[in-house]
Order: structure tokens, then C-alpha cells, then sequence
């Protein structure tokens, strides 16, 4: 078993090298394109801001159902161990660098196309704001969860997951139709 994780380690490692990697990669040409502000930049930061924003929601869907079936494994078994290691990948290497690259992204789309004005736009980053605390308190899960300090059930867990929905759906609206225009 050690040899399987230190196998699992190692992949990490290089999943997370990769990762920040290709974030130091789109963040130093985020910088060139706004230093050199092209036409095409507000249309490509918008790309950007979708694709981050997809991978940080797949993450907060997919981290609670994880949870579920780690509520249901005993305490110190091999199926616990893996959901450890799995939990951590996707918290570090997938929901983290999305939710930062959607935020950076998003508030300078904020800023640069509508001057952080309107209700709907203030609506909407409350929203996101909800779904960072989310994104926090399953951050503390996970924790707990690799402590052996899980108070909650697989059938909380399976509640909990309803979060994302609502606060994704709200952020959807305020975007697409604007209602406090």
C-alpha cells in the first residue's frame, strides 16, 4: 500500500507542477494582453472567465458527491484513504486555480465592461461570494474528512450538494437577463 501512495504522490506533484505552471502561463499572457490591450482582449478574458468558471462549479458539484460516498466508507479503509487523495487532487489542482482565475477574471471583466455598476452585477458577485464560502467550507471538510473528523452524514452530504445549484442558477440570471438592469 505505502508504494501505491508514494505513486500517488508523485502524480500529484506532477499534476500540481503542471498546474501552476499553466497558471503562470495564462496569467503572464492575461498581463501582455492588458498591457497591450487589443481589441480582441474583453472577448478572450470572457473565454477565459467561462472555462475557469465551468471547472471551479464541476468541482463544487462534484467535491459533496465525493463526500457522500466518503461518509459511507469506514473510518481508516482503503476506500477513506483513496477519497483523501482525491479530495485533495481535485480541491488543490482543479476547483483552487479555477476559483482564482475566475475571480481575477471576472472582476476585471467587472471593472472594464460595466464599471462594477448595476444591481444585477452586485447580485451576481454576491453570488460568487456564496460560492466561495462554499468553496471554503468544503475546503474544511476535506480536512476533516482526512482527519477522521466527519460529523456529517452521507444523507447531509447528498443536501449540501444542492448549494452550488442555487447560487450557480442565481449568478446564471443576473448575467443573462440582467433583471435589476
Amino acid at each position: 500500500m505505502s508504494g501505491d501512495l508514494a505513486t500517488s504522490g508523485t502524480e500529484g506533484s506532477k499534476a500540481k507542477r503542471k498546474a501552476y505552471l499553466s497558471i503562470a502561463s495564462v496569467v503572464a499572457l492575461a498581463l501582455a494582453a492588458w498591457w497591450f490591450e487589443p481589441a480582441w482582449l474583453y472577448e478572450w478574458l470572457k473565454v477565459l472567465h467561462v472555462v475557469a468558471v465551468i471547472s471551479w462549479m464541476v468541482g463544487l458539484f462534484y467535491l459533496p458527491r465525493l463526500f457522500v460516498y466518503h461518509a459511507d466508507a469506514a473510518a481508516g479503509s482503503e476506500p477513506a484513504a483513496t477519497f483523501v487523495v482525491m479530495e485533495q487532487r481535485l480541491l488543490k489542482v482543479i476547483m483552487g486555480p479555477a476559483m482564482m482565475v475566475s475571480w481575477t477574471v471576472g472582476l476585471w471583466l467587472a471593472w472594464s465592461g460595466f464599471s462594477f455598476s448595476g444591481l444585477w452585477l452586485w447580485i451576481k458577485i454576491a453570488a460568487v461570494v456564496g460560492l466561495t464560502l462554499f468553496h471554503v467550507f468544503l475546503s474544511r471538510s476535506a480536512r476533516r474528512f482526512a482527519a477522521g473528523t466527519n460529523t456529517m452524514t452521507a444523507r447531509q452530504w447528498r443536501i449540501a450538494n444542492e448549494v452550488p445549484t442555487v447560487l450557480m442558477i442565481v449568478a446564471i440570471i443576473m448575467v443573462v437577463i440582467k433583471p435589476f438592469g
